[in-house]
């Protein structure tokens, strides 16, 4: 480069020649070339992923003529099972009963639902019952907010084991209590829509309020890892089974600190979303969390957990991937994005969420550069995905 240099500096206009002419050109078209690829570097630095946008969300909607889902749709489980896309959402209807829908998609964003509930609750896990009931004896959206309902099954998570499908939901009773729960149905009676769940065992323990736990979908070293906390510190409990809950004390004892990072984003954790999927670089957790300087906003950020001790965070996103900023985030209650499942189709990550508690919408990323950006300290995003 050097000599290129020296050459050109020692002609004169007067006597260039057409190499010389031609070199010069070259140069310039180098130099120009160089500089358009830094400036091109230093542009996508700080671009957040762009999606490909389909069509309006939201994907899911209420609808009036179904009693037990006229109110809301929201917050649903994912997973693939047997080439399909499958989601169980909360629904709610005018009793403020949440139950579970179910509905299914070949590509996971046109969807086939059935027109009745695939799981209720029953009373001990989700009817409200009067001796427990802080506040009016009947329905009240005025003081029973949890999503606009006073009792029922929330906020369904899934994973798949041994040959089941393994649902863990916020039982809530009226304010009398907001526990942990399980349930599972056997993977075949799943594909004949035969909906006979085992009877539900509660995971947290009586008198303690807990939401947002999450069952890794692997075993970890040997065992099944329930993840019950991620602040002050991300908390997994191992176990031989999941089935060796509902006997007797078999809980798991959960701390929970609000508290996240303070000059952040995150500085009011909510906690866990979809449960975690397996990655080249670790766990990708994706977790709920507000800002205390922008309040009123559930926003949604991801994390990388290692592989082997998934209480060791090894990247964290410095701003919320998904933000409550469509009208259909804050229609019902503003100013929310709750992602309670996601899924990988080819290429693509796929996250499933509640808009303003009362629909359900999708977003989506390319998961590699997702990673990357998440990976190499840059800003990764997603957004809705439009059907």
């Amino acid at each position: 480069m050097g000599s290129i240099l020296e050459k050109i500096s020692a002609l004169s206009f007067t006597s260039l020649g057409f190499g010389d002419v031609v070199l010069i050109i070259v140069f310039a078209l180098f130099f120009l070339f160089t500089l358009w690829l830094i400036f091109f570097w230093a542009l996508e630095i700080g671009r957040p992923i762009k999606l490909n946008r389909f069509s309006e969300n939201p994907i899911l909607g209420p609808i009036p003529e179904h009693w037990w889902e006229s109110s809301a749709v929201f917050n649903p489980a994912a997973f693939v099972f047997d080439g399909k896309v499958h989601i169980l959402y909360r629904a709610l209807g005018q009793d403020g009963i949440s139950r579970i829908g179910y509905a299914s998609s070949r590509d996971g964003i046109h969807f086939e639902r059935l027109p009745y509930p695939v799981y209720a609750p029953d009373r001990n896990f989700g009817i409200p019952n009067p001796n427990r009931v802080w506040g009016p004896l009947s329905y009240s959206t005025y003081h029973y907010a949890s999503g606009g309902g006073w009792g029922g099954v929330e906020d369904p998570r899934i994973v798949l084991f041994d040959g089941k499908a393994y649902m863990s939901f916020v039982a809530f009773d009226g304010w009398g209590f907001i526990r942990m729960a399980l349930t599972s149905l056997p993977l075949p009676k799943f594909a004949r829509k035969e909906w006979q769940w085992k009877s539900a065992a509660f995971l947290s323990p009586p008198n303690e309020i807990h939401k947002n736990w999450v069952i890794f979908p692997e075993k970890i070293n040997g065992k099944y890892a329930i993840l019950h906390s991620i602040s002050p510190k991300v908390s997994i409990e191992y176990v031989k089974s999941l089935d060796m809950f509902g006997n007797g004390d078999a809980y798991i004892h959960s701390i929970y600190d609000s508290r996240g990072r303070m000059d952040r984003w995150d500085n009011w954790v909510r906690g866990a979303g979809p449960p975690p999927i397996a990655t080249p670089h670790g766990w990708l957790l994706l977790y709920h969390a507000m800002d205390r300087n922008d309040p009123n906003k559930y926003k949604l950020g991801a994390m990388i957990l290692d592989k082997h001790d998934p209480t060791k965070v090894l990247y964290r996103s410095n701003r919320p991937i998904l933000e409550p900023d469509m009208p259909y985030e804050n229609n019902w209650k503003p100013g929310v994005v709750y992602a309670c499942g996601a899924v990988v189709i080819g290429a693509r990550l796929i996250v499933y969420y509640g808009g303003g508690d009362k629909y359900v919408a999708a977003a989506q990323a390319n998961l590699e550069e997702f990673l990357h950006k998440l990976t190499s300290n840059q800003h990764a995003s997603i957004e809705p995905v439009r059907v």
